[in-house]
């Protein structure tokens, strides 16, 4: 017992990646998620190379990232109640139909508003497997101190797929054809998703029947869970300010190929911060981590609108993507002492869902102050929503600690170890 009780105290990826089953859901997992971070890109390229115009081909893609934002929650309050395999099934299908017919329409130089009447289905039905992978560990690590281990994996795994996914999308669009990314995203989806729905063993199991003492209720009814929704729109800021004005600032310097680098280097720093998360033993409540990460987030993209070169602007980004993983990690493991295991998966889609709507809205609003005023104010973008969701965290703090039942009930199914609470 000493040895396991010294194993729980340092928690890591080795531990993590021993528990039974993981490898099981970890695997098709990933190669399902990787459809995601393929298809705002492979959308932007295909419609930029049929209509000439990177305004429409922002347009399209956007409507699929809030068409995703609005229904991912539904599909995670389904996966919920039925299950994720009754839910994955339909939805795989789905996606993959009506991406073939965005792409069949594009490629058809169809109008406008056919493009967006595809880009909606194909938004909604985004499978939602990174956080159908965080509801199996939080099913599997119920109470225990490797929850936050686990949170620190699947987001460097997320930020690892969103450096190769494009990289992928983009070598498809340009080296073979331009539809060839959405084809690939199609394809993979459908594969993917079959061998993820086929892992039955470690899904959670279904709450089919609401019954007085166990009623069903959204996840978003949780404050604890709104209040973090808004902090992910500021991350979502974060990821669209940047993919748009670090285009930008490359295309102004005169050196567009620069642009990858950036990101790169970017998206490094998130990946570093995530595994440093990962191993350490924290002593401070997630709560007061929360707060201060996000604090150093809005610190750091406080400078990127005033780089005048790369090498500065470099040095920012690796800051800002180092900060950004610890309020990611942190939120994501607040979710499962605040909601719930009849409702995680609705919660992590919540969250999923308010990064992709960030991230869109992002897009928009720093592609207009580009236009208008060059890549300086679209750098801006990272900052206001990082400001507004510190503001917002700090202002409903309170609403981030779980009632005293939900400590209870954490206790009280063998855990040896208690939930902090701040």
């Amino acid at each position: 017992m000493a040895s396991t009780v010294a194993t729980e105290k340092r928690p890591g990826y080795g531990q993590l990646l021993r528990t039974p089953g993981a490898w099981t859901f970890l695997l098709p997992g990933f190669f399902a998620r990787q459809p995601f971070a393929m298809l705002t890109i492979g959308i932007v390229l295909l419609v930029q190379h049929t209509t000439g115009s990177y305004g429409t081909a922002g347009a399209v893609a956007a409507v699929t990232g809030v068409s995703m934002a609005l229904f991912a929650p539904q599909s995670g309050k389904l996966a919920d109640r039925f299950g994720q395999r009754a839910v994955l099934l339909p939805g795989v299908a789905v996606h993959a139909a009506s991406g073939g017919a965005l792409t069949a329409l594009a490629l058809a130089d169809a109008p406008l508003w056919a493009l967006f009447a595809a880009a909606v289905p194909t938004g909604a039905s985004v499978p939602q497997v990174g956080p159908m992978v965080r509801a199996r560990w939080a099913a599997r690590l119920e109470g225990s101190p490797l929850m936050s281990t686990a949170a620190a994996f699947e987001s460097v795994t997320d930020e690892f797929t969103f450096v190769v996914g494009p990289v992928l999308a983009t070598a498809l669009c340009t080296g073979v054809h331009p539809a060839a990314g959405l084809i690939a995203e199609a394809g993979l989806t459908v594969v993917g998703g079959l061998l993820f729905a086929a892992q039955r063993r470690t899904q959670p199991a279904p709450r089919p029947a609401a019954t007085a003492s166990a009623p069903h209720a959204s996840a978003l009814s949780v404050p604890g869970v709104r209040v973090l929704a808004v902090a992910f729109l500021g991350i979502g800021s974060v990821f669209g300010g940047m993919q748009v004005s670090l285009t930008a600032f490359s295309e102004e310097i005169g050196n567009p190929g620069v642009n990858g680098v950036l990101y790169g280097i970017f998206a490094a720093g998130n990946m570093l911060a995530g595994v440093a998360c990962g191993a350490i033993a924290w002593k401070s409540g997630p709560r007061r981590r929360l707060i201060l990460g996000y604090a150093a987030l809005t610190l750091a993209a406080s400078g990127l609108w005033a780089a005048h070169s790369a090498v500065l602007l470099a040095a920012l980004g690796l800051l800002v993507g180092l900060c950004i993983a610890p309020a990611l990690i942190t939120g994501y493991t607040l979710v499962e002492t605040l909601v719930p295991a009849s409702a995680r998966t609705e919660a992590f889609t919540w969250l999923t869902g308010a990064v992709a709507l960030g991230q869109a809205s992002a897009v928009t609003v720093a592609g207009q102050l580009t236009d208008a005023h060059g890549s300086g104010a679209g750098f801006t973008v990272p900052l206001m929503g990082t400001a507004l969701a510190l503001a917002t965290l700090v202002t409903l703090r309170s609403r981030l600690s779980p009632k005293a039942r939900g400590r209870i009930a954490a206790r009280g199914v063998g855990h040896r170890v208690p939930v902090t609470v701040d």
